[in-house]
């Protein structure tokens, strides 16, 4: 199975750089089997009912990227930081631009109330100890930090306050997260509300998305990638939820690729197991699904595991036609874009 077989051409027009307004008014391509409909997100209320669970990744975007200033004696540089999960050794894990001028023991000032020490330096990361913990920790980065944009937003405009809402889901709970579940940035309360009068029930389920969701696949033989992992949880409470479903019949439909890649890691054995722990699952055609009948997902880079994912659960020819389909139509592609609901056949 070989990398270029999951590339394709995209006119640059069709990246979206903000979201539909309102969330829920974004345009949704309903691909179930061969047929296809262009709806929109808010006609979900229409395609689901009872029996039909929808599973939302709850987790909370943290405003990662930061831009501070380091100081040798009367020397000041700038430092553009992104952080990219909590360490096991304490603090967190960042990128640094220019990291080979960055060393070990400096401190980065943030702002007045923010600030890290590096504590450790490795080849093409750092290990930084902030000045602040806990709530103040929160509070203080959500005033210095910018939301981090994936990179072909961030190349096209800089973060603003905007971004801090769009961005981040309304059901977002648990902090953690680099980068958005950008399936779950389509909904919104009045969608969420119609949703619930027709029947359709709802779990949460918490995968700290991380920085490595937008890393390229460098190898050709895509059987021999290496996935980067992610923290994730689905609680007893969820499992059971999700088991009961499928006990009685239902449609289990993970919103966004990260919650159906968490289910997926916690159901190995046919059943949904209570997990909580790193997840590195990748999922490529020729994969087995235990627990997903139906997925809600954005349109995908080239070349990605996001795009290998929805191949292995809709078959590639299908989705080489949903994505030809979406391309001739003007869909938005990629964070702050449209929408699909994949529905396969079995």
């Amino acid at each position: 199975m070989k990398l270029s077989e999951f590339d394709f051409p995209l006119p640059e027009e069709l990246i979206a750089t903000r979201p539909a307004r309102p969330r829920s008014s974004a345009r949704l391509l309903v691909a179930e089997g061969d047929r296809l409909r262009d709806l929109v997100v808010r006609d979900l209320a229409g395609l689901l009912g009872p029996g039909d669970r929808l599973v939302l990744n709850n987790t909370r975007v943290i405003p990662a990227r930061l831009f501070g200033t380091r100081t040798r004696g009367e020397a000041v540089a700038r430092v553009e930081v992104t952080l990219l999960e909590p360490a096991a050794a304490g603090g967190w894990r960042a990128l640094a631009k220019p990291l080979r001028k960055v060393k070990e023991g400096e401190v980065i000032a943030f702002s007045d109330d923010l600030s890290a020490r590096v504590a450790e330096k490795g080849e093409t990361d750092l290990r930084l100890e902030f000045n602040q913990t806990g709530e103040a920790f929160d509070a203080a980065l959500a005033t210095a930090g910018a939301m981090p944009l994936p990179p072909y937003i961030a190349a096209k405009r800089a973060a603003d306050e905007q971004d801090k809402d769009d961005y981040q889901t309304v059901f977002a709970r648990h902090t953690g997260a680099v980068a958005a579940p950008t399936a779950s940035l389509h909904f919104d309360a009045d969608l969420l509300a119609a949703l619930r009068a027709k029947g359709v029930q709802f779990t949460e389920v918490t995968l700290h998305v991380g920085a490595g969701t937008f890393l390229p696949v460098k190898v050709e033989d895509v059987t021999t990638h290496r996935m980067h992992a992610e923290w994730g949880q689905v609680t007893p409470q969820a499992a059971a939820e999700i088991n009961a479903t499928r006990e009685a019949g239902g449609r289990v439909i993970p919103v966004g690729t990260t919650a159906l890649r968490l289910i997926e890691s916690a159901a190995r054995s046919g059943r949904v197991e209570p997990w909580e722990g790193p997840t590195d699952i990748f999922i490529y055609p020729g994969f087995t699904f235990h627990v997903t009948d139906a997925l809600m997902t954005n349109f995908h880079l080239p070349r990605s595991t996001l795009l290998m994912l929805v191949a292995a659960l809709m078959g590639k020819d299908r989705m080489d036609r949903v994505y030809e389909h979406a391309i001739r139509n003007g869909y938005r592609f990629f964070s702050y874009g449209d929408a699909s609901l994949l529905i396969p056949t079995r």
